[in-house]
């Protein structure tokens, strides 16, 4: 099996013993999308928090979540990224949920995202952002949560790898589309990858988002013409100064 087989396998078995909550409501951050038309002069980033990864295994498992997430805002980050997913990534819902609890800036759930129950339990956690990956999904399903996330006035994040899932996330109207530089089945991480999906890039209300792979201004540099944000987790993780680390990472789109 490729990891993403072995994920949702797992997600599934998850999701299947996970209850039905009942929609809470939460107080609303401000809209991503409302940030990033109004500050497109540099790329924006999405800053997350991640405590280990099945290609890299632990990163920082003894994080506090709280703390990384507020050096993250007072760097400027648009938004904040919490990995959830317990089995690969030792993450926790609950991580979101102090996050989302410290922090003003929009959060986004980051996890494998294959059901209804999944988005209810994200947004009750304090998510203002979830993420739905093209590769997981057959197109149907895609199209059934982002109604279904919209719905519960969450913003989407919708995460293609290739020009075939770009294709499916525009026909989609989707406002945020990411490209994974991560390739989900070998997990081998290319930039090229974003400078090539660029290239197909056709709805101009929508802002992109490049992510994985960033470590150092100079990376950010090559997709900044196309992309208004990248998503950036590892390097941060293990930066000695994560607000100096974050703040490098802002480069100037003009």
């Amino acid at each position: 099996m490729t990891f993403l087989e072995e994920i949702l396998a797992k997600k599934a078995q998850e999701v299947a013993e996970m209850p039905v909550e009942k929609v809470e409501l939460g107080r609303q951050k401000t809209y991503f999308h409302d940030f990033l038309k109004a500050n497109k002069g540099a790329v924006q980033l999405i800053a997350e928090v991640k405590r280990a990864s099945p290609s890299k295994g632990a990163i920082n498992l003894d994080v506090d979540p709280v703390a990384q997430a507020k050096s993250y805002e007072a760097a400027g980050a648009g938004a904040i990224s919490v990995l959830t997913d317990q089995q690969f990534f030792k993450g926790d819902i609950e991580d979101l949920r102090a996050v989302a609890e410290a922090v003003s800036i929009p959060v986004l759930c980051k996890d494998f995202i294959i059901s209804e129950k999944q988005l209810i339990r994200a947004k009750n956690a304090g998510a203002s952002i979830v993420l739905l990956i093209v590769a997981a999904l057959v197109e149907e399903d895609l199209t059934t949560l982002y109604k279904q996330a919209t719905a519960l006035d969450l913003e989407v994040l919708v995460e293609v790898h290739n020009e075939a899932e770009l294709e499916i996330a525009e026909r989609l109207g989707a406002k945020l589309i990411g490209v994974n530089n991560r390739d989900l089945h070998s997990f081998v991480v290319d930039i090229a990858v974003s400078e090539r999906v660029a290239e197909e890039f056709s709805l101009a209300e929508t802002f992109y988002i490049s992510e994985s792979g960033f470590r150092e201004p100079a990376d950010v540099a090559r997709v900044a013409k196309a992309f208004s944000v990248v998503l950036v987790g590892e390097a941060l993780m293990r930066a000695e100064n994560v607000e100096q680390a974050a703040r490098a990472l802002k480069v100037s789109r003009v």
